[in-house]
């Protein structure tokens, strides 16, 4: 029977899924089929006669949670209509497919908001509490500023909720925080901390990160509900635990401490979270933190040709605070990398449009990525100039971000003072940002004369917008990008109409996007910034901008654990690609209206020269 359920798994998943009792560590290498294993696992434990009831499977998304529930009833249906009766444990037996009992399968968030309904009435939490979502929570960081008079303009809501959030992943609470605050940030971001809490607890209300430090404090607090949850689910299973934070470690280790049969999966060699407070070292530290730990490497990888892997292998192979897998695939050994010498942005990007329409295969066979989201606007223009359609995944088109349209509407302001649908934009980013924008246009002598990207330099001066949408996050960190590669635009044109006129017409060539669940478009090529692919796959990959300062970023030179986590980046890009994979540089690049001239990056020159095909 069992023989029967895990026929299609090589030797090394097989055991790593029969090794069900005790600390388990997979290991597994990119296109090892690591999802797989945890969902064959799964229903391994089933066909066992483990009740679907005593098992917990976590992943850190809602798709792959809806992905492997999916998957877990495939199987058990596909195992139930092809066993005999007598093999089946008598939970399942004469059960549809479709009505099978399954074990809980969803997010760290999703399941503490479960537990926290039932048991939250032990710290004071009223069983209809309120989720905030993050609108809801900027809007109350917001409103206890105002409330205790602390100056938005010194310190933005949004970086003083980031700072708020990265504390209780944390987990150091309110009172905590204060004590450790240094430097008029760190304190102000405390004393609101104490409001905030205060604020939620008298709404009866929890944040996202509230439900997990929550279920923590409840474990902790309440014996007794620990035990129940401790001593239902026997069997513990933690997707992707390369990427968990502090908060999501203490909740596996409490929910495994009774039977301790706690199976995490992961690489830590695809850690590439670190800004959203994932630790790698929770992957390292396993073996120390539960004795007696099984430890099951999967290197043979399904995806990619041996040459892809023997590049990627040799990119991640030069960092040293991990253990490297060594991919290797019976698939054949494919072409070589193609490199690309380009002479600019634009020839770059014509490079790739150019093997796109003169190759055989469908557009959705394409995926260009990219180190940051601005470096789509090139790729999207040419793409758009030579009619191939496109579509952003985890993102929006460059003309439609909100920070690109917001600068355009100051521009078109200028350039027409009776555009009441640019004022009324303007209006809405505070009035007195609005008053000082006319200022500055009344100091100016033929507005509409003077370069576009000299207008754009003093609008970003004068408002002080670069502020306001730099909130210390990532994501503010690439919408300011995304302002200053829209001065490159700005950069080839000498008078504000016809750059308008270029821009509306950009905008005009973009048509609206459809809804995109990560399936492969056969109609578009997919443009992505590395940090979304993860997880994804494509037959030929385009990584572009592969030059030092900008892959490997420049924020990360100076510290050797960045450079690794760079290297570790480089090596997901590099591993999405199933047949071919193309790097680019340029030898002088315009970005964010500077032309500059970099090195090629040092991953590029990682790689064996008998592996590189140049162009």
């Amino acid at each position: 029977m069992s023989h029967k359920l895990l026929s299609d798994l090589d030797l090394a998943q097989i055991e790593a899924v029969k090794q069900t009792d005790g600390p388990v560590l997979i290991l597994a290498g990119a296109g090892s089929g690591k999802t797989r294993v945890l969902t064959y696992k799964v229903a391994y434990l089933i066909s066992q006669g483990v009740d679907p009831a005593h098992i917990l499977a976590v992943t850190f998304t809602n798709k792959a949670a809806n992905e492997m529930r999916g998957r877990v009833i495939r199987l058990l249906g596909n195992w139930t209509t092809g066993s005999k009766k007598k093999d089946k444990p008598k939970n399942l037996i004469a059960q549809k497919p479709n009505s099978l009992s399954l074990p809980f399968v969803g997010t760290f968030h999703a399941f503490c908001a479960k537990i926290l309904r039932i048991e939250g009435k032990y710290i004071g939490l009223p069983t209809g509490y309120l989720i905030y979502d993050d609108d809801d929570s900027l809007s109350l960081v917001k409103k206890i500023m105002k409330d205790v008079d602390i100056s938005t303009k010194n310190f933005r809501p949004s970086s003083i909720l980031s700072a708020i959030s990265s504390a209780k992943n944390e987990m150091i609470d309110s009172a905590a925080y204060f004590d450790v605050a240094r430097g008029p940030f760190a304190e102000t971001a405390a004393r609101v901390y104490v409001l905030y809490q205060k604020e939620l607890q008298k709404i009866g209300a929890c944040d996202f990160d509230d439900l997990l430090t929550k279920t923590v404090e409840l474990f902790e607090k309440v014996p007794q509900v620990l035990a129940k949850y401790s001593g239902r689910f026997r069997y513990v299973l933690v997707d992707e635990y390369q990427d968990v934070n502090t908060v999501q470690y203490v909740l596996t280790k409490q929910l495994a401490s009774k039977y301790g049969n706690l199976t995490v999966v992961g690489d830590a060699s695809q850690a590439i979270y670190s800004f959203r407070g994932a630790d790698f070292r929770n992957i390292l530290n396993f073996e120390n933190d539960f004795g007696d730990t099984k430890v099951f490497n999967l290197e043979q990888n399904y995806r990619s040709t041996q040459t892809i892997l023997d590049a990627a292998n040799a990119v991640i192979a030069k960092n040293s605070s991990h253990p490297v897998l060594k991919l290797w695939t019976k698939n054949k050994s494919g072409e070589k990398i193609n490199i690309y010498n380009a002479t600019s942005e634009v020839d770059e990007a014509n490079f790739i449009v150019e093997r796109i329409l003169n190759s055989s295969k469908h557009f959705g066979a394409f995926s260009v990525l990219y180190r940051t989201n601005a470096q789509s606007r090139v790729v999207e223009e040419s793409l758009l100039h030579a009619s191939i359609p496109y579509r952003i995944y985890g993102g929006t088109r460059f003309y439609e971000r909100k920070e690109v349209k917001d600068v355009l509407a100051y521009l078109r302001l200028i350039a027409n003072p009776a555009d009441s649908i640019s004022r009324t934009r303007i209006e809405k980013l505070g009035k007195g940002r609005l008053k000082k924008y006319l200022e500055m246009v009344k100091k100016l002598k033929n507005a509409s004369r003077i370069p576009p990207i000299t207008l754009i330099d003093k609008i970003l001066e004068a408002t002080e917008y670069l502020k306001l949408i730099d909130d210390g996050t990532e994501q503010g960190l690439m919408r300011v990008e995304n302002v200053k590669e829209l001065r490159s635009v700005a950069a080839d044109f000498e008078n504000l109409q016809t750059f308008l006129e270029n821009v509306a017409l950009m905008e005009g060539m973009t048509t609206p996007e459809k809804s995109y669940e990560g399936k492969v478009d056969t109609n578009s090529v997919t443009l992505m910034t590395i940090h979304a692919a993860k997880g994804l796959e494509f037959e030929n990959v385009f990584i572009v901008g592969m030059e030092e300062g900008l892959f490997p970023h420049s924020r990360s030179m100076l510290d050797p654990a960045e450079i690794e986590e760079e290297r570790r980046l480089a090596y997901v890009g590099m591993t999405r690609a199933k047949q071919k994979l193309y790097l680019s540089y340029a030898t002088q690049r315009l970005y964010f209206g500077t032309t500059s001239s970099n090195l090629v990056s040092r991953f590029v020159v990682d790689i064996p020269e008998e592996l590189i095909a140049a162009i």
